[in-house]
């Protein structure tokens, strides 16, 4: 079992490393799905910097539900 703490970090490195990148090869077509990533990944570290579990939690599903 893992935590929340340990999770999230996990997500945004995915989405940043391995979601991210199939979006900017596709060029103009991914900008709009790259915009919404980058908020996400933005609000991520934000909770995390402020300790706001709450908005953890909400981040870190938005993260999941981002693919390839």
């Amino acid at each position: 079992m893992t935590t929340l703490g340990e999770d999230l970090p996990k997500q945004m490195a995915r989405v940043r490393d391995e979601v991210m990148p199939s979006y900017i090869e596709i060029g103009p077509a991914g900008g709009f799905a790259l915009v919404l990533m980058r908020q996400a990944l933005d609000r991520a570290a934000k909770a995390m910097a402020e300790g706001d579990v709450v908005e953890m939690m909400r981040s870190y599903a938005v993260l999941k539900d981002f693919k390839v």
